[in-house]
């Protein structure tokens, strides 16, 4: 058991220098891309989010969506389908609850709900 304690005692020092560069390159690389992608949206920032949402709204009307190609279409739908999901998981954690509202929360709890609480 010392021999196994003496081997990895030893072992630690050597792997952990190599572990430590390459993990400080990679937390270098996420905290840079952190501060510009996920900070919020500068008040100068308002006049592009207005322009690109008339943008939208002329490409559809004008039916400049059908001349997308399939890798566009793909990841303006892969975009979409994530904000979906990113307001579903807001909305479950506001409520409380996969489903739907936990009711009883309030003084008048219904007869059917009190024997689920």
């Amino acid at each position: 058991m010392a021999a196994i304690a003496n081997r990895v005692t030893a072992l630690v020092p050597k792997l952990a220098l190599p572990v430590a560069r390459y993990g400080q390159s990679k937390l270098s690389r996420f905290w840079y891309f952190a501060r510009v992608e996920l900070r919020p949206p500068m008040p100068s920032e308002f006049g592009q989010v207005q322009q690109g949402l008339q943008q939208i709204v002329k490409s559809a009307s004008t039916g400049a969506w059908r001349k997308l190609t399939v890798k566009q279409f793909g990841l303006n739908t892969l975009v979409g389908l994530e904000v979906m999901f990113w307001f579903y998981i807001g909305e479950c954690i506001g409520r409380g609850s996969i489903i739907g509202y936990r009711p009883g929360r309030s003084e008048g709890i219904p007869a059917p709900y009190k024997y689920f609480m």
